[in-house]
């Protein structure tokens, strides 16, 4: 079989003609002067046609009828059945009809692209959206992207970690990246937490619509704010917008850096002998970031920056956390992930029994219980009480 373009254009405009003429769209005189042939060479390839079926459903390599081509029967009648009585059906209903009251049994690609070939339907296709390029924040912290990453980016590693990022979108610049076992709630609240410890509050964040930044109640469909995940939770105390992301190419600021970050960071790990997570992120604070802050980023259009310095009335620690709502047993116990939180005596009520508190489950492993605006207990990761941690408020 010839696989030249030029060949298989011409045989497609021949094949396409002689359908036509089947259908009765045009005369078999006005197809051999479209084709200049003569009848008498139009009516050799259509014998040859009808000999070995419609184009596409034949082995043209054995030079031989496919055993599932359709009758050249069935073909006429299917295109004449759609022209004398079924013109204007959409090939979907058309394709119903053939089944249930003419007992065809064709598929629905082979009845669209029979009807597009002959010229019955047209072959429409799908315009594509005028997307115009989206201009950049004019000041730094005005808006911020975070995504996850998940890439071999270790190479000769057996397990690879997922890579996480916060960048600017007025700048460019990179502010928190770190490899973690995982992107999840915990690993994107530290990002979150460590930019805002070292540059302030910003304004917005936008992100994809991941399990851990939104809750979306159907696949591909709209996200629900009235629910809002942990992190969505948390950018609200914070007084911080929560963008989500409907397409790729509104995130083409991530994207585009991960492409960057994919086809020079796993050189240099690969470069620098590096093999293990500790060691990556090691680099990846001592080195790589730096380079990408020298390098790739671009001056805002306004000097001004719109990060505010947190207030002392701001506790961090406390909203950067994973809160559950739980009632106090008649015990003054509290049970939170197969673990007993003992509340212990000495607080401004008796008994906290039926109380509903919030547990807090800090992102170094330690949990507390809140009473409104008062801690209750502080606990280790297996449960047993500890002392209020120094940087934390009792």
């Amino acid at each position: 079989m010839d696989t030249r373009p030029e060949e298989q254009q011409r045989v497609m405009k021949v094949q396409e003609i002689i359908m036509r003429a089947i259908s009765g769209k045009i005369s078999w005189l006005d197809a051999s002067d479209i084709l200049r042939w003569s009848p008498r060479t139009l009516r050799r390839w259509k014998r040859r046609y009808e000999t070995f079926g419609y184009d596409g459903l034949f082995d043209r390599r054995k030079r031989r009828p496919s055993p599932k081509r359709v009758p050249m029967e069935t073909v006429k009648k299917v295109l004449q059945l759609y022209r004398e009585k079924y013109d204007g059906f959409n090939v979907r209903h058309y394709h119903e009809k053939l089944k249930e009251e003419h007992q065809i049994q064709l598929s629905y690609q082979w009845v669209k692209t029979a009807l597009q070939t002959a010229g019955l339907v047209s072959q429409r296709t799908r315009r594509q959206r005028h997307r115009m390029m989206r201009e950049r924040r004019s000041m730094a912290g005005m808006m911020l992207h975070c995504d996850g990453s998940t890439h071999a980016w270790i190479p000769g590693a057996a397990w690879q970690p997922d890579l996480i990022a916060y960048l600017d979108d007025a700048t460019n610049e990179v502010y928190y990246a770190r490899f973690v076992e995982e992107e999840d709630t915990r690993s994107m609240m530290e990002g979150l937490r460590d930019i805002i410890k070292k540059k302030g509050l910003f304004c917005s964040l936008y992100t994809d619509r991941g399990s851990h930044f939104f809750t979306t109640p159907e696949a591909g469909g709209a996200v629900d704010k009235t629910h809002p995940t942990q992190i969505g939770r948390a950018l609200a105390q914070l007084g911080i917008e929560h963008i989500a992301s409907y397409s790729p190419q509104g995130r083409g600021r991530m994207e585009r850096l991960w492409r960057t970050w994919q086809g020079r960071l796993p050189q240099e790990l690969k470069a620098a002998a590096i093999k293990d997570i500790n060691g990556a992120n090691e680099y990846l604070e001592r080195k790589f970031i730096r380079w990408h802050n020298r390098e790739l980023t671009l001056p805002a259009k306004e000097k001004e920056t719109a990060f505010v310095p947190m207030s002392s009335m701001i506790d961090l620690e406390n909203i950067c956390c994973v809160q559950e709502d739980r009632v106090v047993g008649s015990d003054n116990t509290v049970s939170y992930g197969h673990k007993h939180l003992q509340i212990q005596p000495g607080g401004p009520l008796k008994s906290y029994s039926q109380c509903r508190v919030k547990v807090c489950e800090h992102l170094d492993g330690t949990l507390s219980i809140r009473y409104g605006p008062r801690t209750l207990g502080w606990y280790d990761s297996n449960g047993q009480s500890i002392k209020a941690p120094k940087y934390k408020a009792a």
